[in-house]
């Protein structure tokens, strides 16, 4: 050893020393963490749930067709207010029906003469329902047949003429579906990481899904199926 040294400089060169082998350490255990940082698992979770349609929009339609412009003004009118009773003795209110003015057609003004044409004109009604009572729409449905013995013929097969059902409470459930969809997606990577002899971690990001509500099947348009799925990534830790 060189004697020169004082002991001044002896402690410098320890020190020096045991710094860089700090720095080392720490150097390696940085890198040990962000490697562990690293290992993650992306899972999806499933939340599905069947509703009842809180609101239904019913329009009902038919047409009658005469050669006299005024009589046939007077039967749609007379037709229009026995469909209007039938909905209210089904237990519907005014402010659930809406009238519209009939469509008239002219049938002699479309440019060619038809010999089989039996009517010159011919109107198209239509009374629309729109209500938050749909178990006393889907029994009404059931009683339309009533309306045939006044000669009123319901439009029933035309897509126009299909009620429509529609859910629109969708904050109501939303929380408790989101919980189930992100606690299904634990469940898969908490299977994951038992698989992979590794332990989960905390959530690195997370990603609600959109909320997609469709009919449950075609003959049930009023059941609603609403269906989320969430994604999450975990950290895995040994």
């Amino acid at each position: 050893m060189d004697k020169s040294l004082t002991p001044a400089a002896l402690v410098l060169g320890v020190c020096l020393a045991g710094g860089m082998g700090f720095i080392g350490h720490s150097i390696t255990e940085t890198a040990t963490n962000l490697k562990a940082l690293d290992r993650t698992v992306s899972v999806k979770g499933l939340a599905e749930q069947e509703v009842m349609a809180n609101v239904a929009i019913w329009p009902v339609r038919f047409a009658d067709v005469d050669n006299d412009l005024a009589s046939l003004y007077n039967t749609v009118q007379q037709k229009t207010d026995k469909v209007v009773a039938f909905l209210k003795a089904q237990g519907f209110s005014d402010d659930e029906i809406t009238l519209t003015l009939p469509a008239i057609e002219d049938r002699s003004t479309q440019g060619y003469s038809d010999p089989n044409l039996k009517y010159r004109y011919a109107a198209r009604v239509t009374v629309s329902l729109y209500t938050h009572q749909v178990d006393k729409l889907l029994q009404a449905r059931k009683h339309i047949g009533v309306l045939a013995r006044d000669g009123i013929a319901i439009g029933g097969n035309e897509y126009e003429s299909r009620a429509e059902f529609l859910f629109t409470e969708l904050n109501r459930i939303k929380p408790a579906m989101v919980q189930q969809a992100t606690e299904n997606a634990r469940e898969v990577a908490e299977k994951f990481a038992r698989d992979s002899s590794s332990s989960l971690g905390k959530i690195k990001t997370a990603s609600q899904g959109q909320f997609i509500i469709t009919d449950r099947d075609s003959n049930s348009p009023h059941i609603k199926n609403v269906r989320i799925v969430s994604t999450v990534t975990y950290y895995l830790t040994d």
